[in-house]
């Protein structure tokens, strides 16, 4: 047993009301060594530590709590400048017992005893437990790690020599040369003697040109040095050498004025050039005022002239591996190209474009136009001869024409190089899936339709020439959205095919099970559109109508649409009277925007059956309510959760689903599914921490931690069925995903994977983005994501901010330094569109504080609110376009406040307790919940308040 080293007789014995407990002493003969056992493993945390004190125990935690002193599982005691007492001690008894730092005083049959750092043993309550009867089982490992997640789309390979057949000459070798002066590369200077001069004339094929290789001419020398006096060189500072002097000269010359031709402060961003640049100006003058200017041009002349005898002569051959790639357009300011021109290296389509920087002869519009007409000639030709791929190529790469190379190549049957073709130039991808579908590689096709969203085009520019491919792609089309949960487009979509009426009628009824405003829509449709759906849809259709609740009433109104757009019908009629009426209720209701536009289109119809309602038709209201967002006087919303509102489980995530349904993430528990009275109306038995939710709330992926991966699962909500999918290597992820494309990064790659095949595969990725991700945004038209760049050696850190747009497949649209958010990566937020936030987190007594770091994208227009700072320590921030949501902590209180982008206060949600808030937020709801089992979430288009049990 412990010693006291000191004891007096204190007046209070106990702590009394609340305090900041800071450990809590169990004595066993009061409570038994069983109970008091019992205590310290409940009340015990990680963290936390046991010591033997006074023939009990003494569990010091790992975090201070407030406690009330009559509810509390033990003694409390509170730690009062590094010693902990049991009650409170006043002055001239804490002088009496002089504790030192670390010491404890212990209130025991009246006496108040100090015990120093030195007399308290610690305990490992592991060796409570009873494991005797506990049987060892054998493990076995779980094997190597998955696999890297494999590309559905790995590039093309550029077609080869081969693929226009074997009649392609090899490449001379001046041509290489040439072509390499063409692409702006540094072309060693090749020396060639007598001899091979010789040789070489004397091998060539008839008709060949003859192209000396020279040493490096004046011409060549003269760009060098040109380069060398505008880009300095080390020590010359900022001094403008003897070539820029006589550039300005030159321009005097030609009247511009010599201010103009200063250079540019450093660091300063240049004027965008309004004519040639100066060195297109120096070989101009230089070609127009110099006997080496007609040199060249005599050599240009020679080498033109050999080309059209080329064509005249119909060598073709040879003429096109020296031809001049022209563009659609002539370009004015064209580069004056210093030397002639080689030939092609091969006769080929480059599906990836030419790239460096060609240059094109100087010979004004009449060459130019020469040239074309020499190329369209060729084409002809080539096609009579049914030479395809070599007149292809003429369009696609003299011309280019590629639109046109690819439809050639499609009426000629070429569809797998008119594929490769599309996609190397970057034609729409809705002409590259109709191509690659004709090439009948149907899963590309549908991973390119999938990755860019251009089902509808593609389905378009088939059904005007190939009806039957059509038609199949558009079955594609179709299961692709119902295996996505999008069950309404997927009706929509397959609806014209009429042999598929039946894959319509089972999607319509797991539509109707999912719930929402798609489901009133496919019920409208069960029932006119089907021989036996307007018996089957009977009962549902007469509950929705006569719910006389504002909860259904966005699916009454879509209910109501629908039927308006539906033709005349023996079924429509007997609905309308029904529906009429129930909009008329809901017309009153002043909660709810007005429907009396619908309600006159509805009146418009003129069927007999609403001609007794016509004169009850309510006018529209003069004003109706704004949205919850946009309304400024209404009351502050105020929630409190304690202790009592805990529930049975802790809740790790939480999201809203249609009908008011909540889908609570249970942690190795599972998943479990809450209706709107609380009841439980499914559990999915897959561990699930995090929850990725599908855009329609029909179905949501589960994450849960397996070391260093991730276990995901995939849940159907409508079945309610749970699925083990796969396990992947994750940094960060977006949130929600469309039902088949989910955004994730891991490491410095960012992919797009596809959930709906059997093993992960990414329809798209960015290889490298040079940093880790941080966080991820997405919607249905924009993706961003902020990567931190780390500088190895050196306390450098920077934030960067990529934005994606998403409508016609995945377009960089922008990336940004986000300098002022530097020191806040603690707390950071995003919104699809790029808008980030973030705050400082627990600033010391000694720091001033300032205003919260925030960014604004230079594609949003408007500027987001800067929220206040109250007193506190700073948790983090989560951000949409239009509201935010402060959390912030302050002792064991967990506030979390939800503002508009107007900066008004709507919510305060407050925790009591040590588990912090979570919090999840859309333009729609938003939840908070914590690890107590404590959930309540906000309906922000009616400001609503819902409490879900967790029992």
């Amino acid at each position: 047993m412990s010693t006291a080293t000191g004891s007096v007789r204190p007046r209070a014995q106990v702590h009394r009301g609340t305090v900041v407990a800071a450990a809590w002493w169990f004595h066993p003969g009061l409570l038994g060594e069983a109970e008091a056992r019992r205590r310290v493993l409940a009340a015990w945390r990680p963290g936390a530590t046991v010591w033997a004190l006074a023939g009990g125990h003494l569990l010091k935690l790992a975090a201070s709590c407030k406690s009330a002193v009559e509810a509390a599982p033990g003694l409390p005691l509170v730690l009062e400048s590094g010693v902990l007492t049991s009650a409170p001690l006043s002055p001239k008894e804490r002088e009496r017992l002089a504790p030192p730092p670390g010491a404890v005083v212990l209130v025991h049959e009246g006496i108040a005893r100090m015990y120093g750092p030195g007399a308290l043993r610690q305990v490992d309550p592991g060796t409570w437990l009873d494991v005797s009867a506990w049987r060892r089982v054998r493990v076995k490992g779980l094997g190597a790690p998955p696999p890297p997640m494999k590309s559905a789309l790995e590039p093309l390979p550029a077609p080869t020599r081969a693929t226009f057949g074997p009649k392609v000459p090899a490449l001379a070798p001046e041509a290489e040369r040439m072509l390499a002066r063409m692409a702006g590369r540094e072309v060693p200077v090749m020396r060639e003697g007598f001899f091979e001069r010789v040789r070489r004339v004397f091998s060539r094929k008839p008709g060949e040109a003859v192209l000396t290789v020279r040493r490096e001419g004046f011409f060549s020398r003269l760009r060098q040095a040109f380069r060398t006096e505008t880009q300095g060189t080390p020590g010359t500072g900022a001094r403008a050498g003897w070539l820029a002097r006589l550039l300005a000269g030159m321009r005097g010359r030609n009247g511009a004025t010599a201010s103009q031709g200063s250079l540019p402060a450093p660091g300063a961003r240049p004027a965008e050039p309004e004519g040639p640049g100066a060195l297109e100006q120096l070989k101009e003058w230089m070609l127009r005022n110099t006997l080496l200017g007609q040199l060249v041009g005599r050599r240009k002349g020679d080498y033109l002239r050999h080309l059209f005898e080329l064509f005249e002569q119909g060598n073709l051959d040879e003429a096109l591996r020296h031809a001049i790639p022209l563009g659609k357009d002539m370009d004015a300011r064209a580069k004056l190209a210093l030397g002639v021109p080689g030939p092609r290296e091969t006769l080929r389509i480059q599906p990836q474009g030419r790239s460096g920087a060609a240059q094109s002869f100087g010979g004004g519009p009449a060459v130019f136009e020469a040239l074309r007409e020499r190329y369209r000639e060729t084409f002809r030709r080539l096609e009579r001869e049914g030479r395809i791929d070599e007149a292809a190529f003429v369009l696609a790469e003299l011309l280019e024409a590629t639109e046109e190379a690819v439809s050639f190549l499609e009426r000629h049957g070429r569809f797998q190089l008119a594929a490769e073709l599309a996609e190397g130039r970057d034609l729409p991808p809705g002409l590259v899936v109709r191509q690659w579908f004709l090439a009948k590689d149907v899963e590309r096709a549908v991973a390119i339709a999938r990755r860019s969203g251009v089902f509808a085009d593609a389905v378009l520019r088939l059904e005007k020439t190939h009806p039957a491919e059509a038609q199949a792609l558009r079955l594609l089309w179709a299961e692709s959205l119902a295996e996505a949960g999008d069950w309404s487009r997927a009706v929509d979509v397959v609806w014209p095919v009429s042999s598929a009426r039946h894959l319509a009628r089972a999607w319509v009824a797991r539509g109707i099970q999912a719930g929402g405003t798609g489901s009133a829509k496919l019920l409208a449709r069960l029932a006119l559109a089907f021989p036996d759906g307007f018996g089957a849809a009977r009962e549902d259709i007469q509950t929705l109508l006569s719910d006389d609740t504002s909860t259904r009433a966005p699916e009454r109104l879509a209910f109501a649409t629908e039927l308006l757009r539906a033709d005349a019908s023996d079924a429509r009629s007997a609905l309308l009277v029904p529906t009429v009426r129930s909009l008329m209720r809901d017309e009153v209701m002043e909660e709810l925007p007005s429907n009396a536009r619908l309600l006159q289109q509805l009146h418009a119809l003129k069927d007999p059956a609403l001609a007794a309602l016509r004169t009850d038709l309510p006018t529209p209201r003069a004003s109706q309510r704004s949205p919850w967002s946009e309304t400024h006087d209404l009351p502050h919303v105020r929630v409190w959760m304690d202790r009592s509102h805990a529930g049975a489980h802790a809740v790790h995530d939480a999201v809203v689903l249609p009908g008011r349904r909540v889908l609570l993430a249970l942690g190795e528990s599972g998943a479990r599914l809450v209706g709107p009275d609380g009841r439980t109306l499914a559990g999915f038995d897959v561990p699930a921490f995090s929850l990725v939710l599908s855009a329609q709330g029909d179905r949501a992926l589960a994450l849960a931690r397996r070391g260093d991966l991730w276990r995901v699962s995939r849940l159907d909500l409508v079945e309610r069925r749970a699925t083990r999918w796969c396990d992947l290597e994750l940094d960060a992820w977006a949130p929600t995903y469309d039902g088949e494309r989910w955004f994730t990064a891991t490491r410095d790659v960012v992919s797009m994977v596809d959930t709906l095949a059997a093993e992960p595969r990414s329809l798209w990725r960015v290889p490298e983005v040079g940093g880790t991700v941080l966080e991820m945004a997405v919607d249905a038209k924009h993706l961003s994501f902020l990567v931190l760049h780390l500088t190895p050696g050196q306390d450098f850190e920077r934030l960067e901010r990529w934005v994606y747009a998403l409508e016609s497949g995945p377009v960089l649209r922008g990336r940004a330094d986000m300098k002022d958010l530097r020191e806040t990566l603690d707390a950071l937020a995003l919104t699809p569109d790029g808008e980030a936030m973030g705050v400082l987190i627990a600033p010391t007594e000694d720091e001033e504080p300032g205003p919260w770091p925030y960014y604004v994208a230079p594609i949003v227009a408007r500027r987001f609110h800067r929220p206040a700072r109250p007193d506190g320590e700073r948790m983090g921030v989560v951000l949409t376009p239009s509201w935010s949501v402060t959390r912030f902590q302050k002792r064991e209180l967990h506030t979390a406040v939800l503002r508009t982008v107007a900066d008004h206060p709507r919510a305060t949600v407050e925790f009591s307790g040590t588990p912090p808030q979570v919090v999840r937020l859309t333009e729609d709801w938003c939840v908070v919940h914590d690890l107590h089992g404590r959930v309540v979430w906000l309906d922000l288009h009616s400001g609503e308040v819902h409490r879900v049990p967790v029992v």
